[in-house]
């Protein structure tokens, strides 16, 4: 095998498409499975070693997290899609700028997000309340801990932007097996620091915090040192930092439709929190539980699309159409696969992985009654993923935007609510649990469906516009073999 061809990055222009997809996906998944390991293990440490109402505070900060982090997800996301169509048209004074370029708005944007993430959590700007009072945070150790697991988490956020940003852009150059290797090390190093800080210390819920953040600066400084090694293939000097307004502003324009989306998401997050948070503590922790597990059960899904987005713009770049759109019908196969064994995992483990973060009987039932309902919805969800990197790598960032609002605000919202009021008791006088995951499952195929439309759609539109220079007719199998 050769380490050095597996550390550097890779042309999915050639080669069988399916597999390429693949060969990206995996160490995305690695990765994202590494990553997710910081939150879980942080609840896993709390619940076992401080208890249920630390567990709930961890769970409760999530929503505030995501909802500030949107500043640096349009950039990645941004950067993402131009490395990777620079990079398919071997343009190297491009590719250095965009880079260039990146670094300079991820600096800009962890100032701006440590500025406001602290603002919300520490002033009472609405109604003198501040953001966790807002969500109805219940009083007493779930609102403290939880208020001080922000403050540390955003003072320590440089580490964080940083290394998703870098990553972002190496996965662009086709190379994700080098920012796995450092979250892998960066996850063990966080994994000893939470069971030193909590257990050993006793540092509680500002242990697990500063273990997080410790651990995200060491992954996002190798990350760096990793990506500025590679001179073969660009060079960032004090030219290339320099904001261009015109490279700059196509960044954003690709990316802040997703940050856009995700910010979204994050909003509509923070409502379901406030009423999730309205069912009482029980209810509060066995979602934090089933987060927990459904961020693991998503991770395949998350990664095929982004691995999707690095295909579809290398071969956007490459003016590769036949390939463009074989790749993504064989993606979307593979989505399809991914997505049914998930789900049957789900259903089959769902008491013993809620059992891995709580003792509490009535919390595992609860929460494996969440997880059920949940693991229909995977079906679809992989596929939905895997059109929207489609699209996104083609350049079409607006489309998943638009149907990200739809389901996330003006559909999940309302059913999840009415499903509320429907489902209240005497003993749950807000709703039962139930109303949550079902009006997401609901949205979920609902926008599959939109995902559909639209990425048929997007294939007409590229056969349209494909002008003589495209390459139009899909390499024979001999010749992808010989790739391979």
């Amino acid at each position: 095998m050769d380490f050095k061809k597996l550390f550097s990055a890779r042309d999915v222009t050639v080669g069988r498409p399916w597999k390429r997809i693949v060969e990206l996906a995996l160490p995305l998944l690695i990765g994202n499975i590494a990553q997710q390991l910081y939150n879980t293990v942080d609840t896993i440490v709390v619940g076992k070693y401080v208890g249920d109402d630390a567990l709930s505070a961890v769970g409760a900060a999530g929503p505030v997290i995501n909802m500030i982090f949107i500043l640096f997800i349009g950039v990645a996301t941004g950067a993402g899609i131009l490395v990777s169509q620079r990079f398919g048209a071997k343009d190297r004074e491009g590719l250095s700028k965009v880079i260039g370029n990146c670094i300079t708005l991820t600096l800009i944007a962890c100032l701006l997000t440590t500025a406001i993430g602290l603002l919300l959590v520490l002033c009472p700007l609405f109604g003198g309340k501040d953001i966790l009072q807002l969500m109805r945070t219940p009083e007493g150790h779930i609102y403290e801990w939880c208020r001080q697991y922000l403050i540390v988490i955003f003072i320590g956020v440089t580490g964080n932007i940083f290394y998703n940003i870098l990553a972002g852009i190496m996965r662009g150059l086709g190379d994700s097996v080098s920012s796995l290797l450092f979250l892998l090390l960066a996850c063990g190093l966080n994994i000893v620091l939470d069971i030193w800080f909590v257990a050993g210390l006793k540092l509680g819920v500002f242990g697990v915090a500063l273990a997080t953040i410790i651990a995200q600066s060491v992954s996002a400084c190798a990350c760096a040192f990793k990506l500025f090694r590679m001179k073969d293939l660009f060079s960032v000097t004090k030219k290339e930092l320099m904001l261009n307004r015109q490279l700059a502003s196509s960044i954003l324009s690709l990316g802040l439709p997703s940050g856009i989306t995700q910010g979204i998401f994050s909003m509509s997050a923070l409502l379901v929190q406030s009423l999730t948070n309205s069912m009482g503590p029980t209810v509060i922790a066995a979602n934090v539980v089933v987060m927990r597990i459904d961020g693991f059960a998503m991770l395949p899904c998350f990664s095929l699309g982004n691995s999707m987005t690095t295909y579809a713009g290398q071969n956007f770049g490459a003016k590769k159409l036949e390939r463009l759109e074989t790749g993504s019908r064989q993606g979307i196969l593979v989505a399809f696969l991914t997505s049914f064994t998930l789900t049957s995992i789900t259903l089959l483990l769902s008491r013993p992985l809620a059992n891995i973060f709580t003792d509490t009987q009535r919390l595992i039932d609860m929460s494996v009654k969440m997880l059920r309902i949940l693991a229909l919805g995977y079906l679809v969800m992989g596929m939905s993923q895997t059109i929207q990197g489609f699209l996104r790598g083609v350049g079409d960032t607006k489309t998943p935007m638009w149907i990200g609002i739809t389901t996330q605000v003006i559909l999940r919202i309302p059913f999840a609510y009415l499903l509320a009021r429907l489902t209240a008791t005497e003993e749950y006088p807000n709703g039962q649990c139930e109303a949550l995951f079902l009006s997401l499952v609901i949205t979920w195929v609902i926008g599959f469906f939109l995902n559909l439309i639209a990425y048929s759609r997007c294939r007409k539109k590229l056969r349209a516009n494909a002008g003589d220079d495209w390459q139009l007719v899909y390499e024979t199998a001999e010749a992808a073999s010989r790739s391979d």
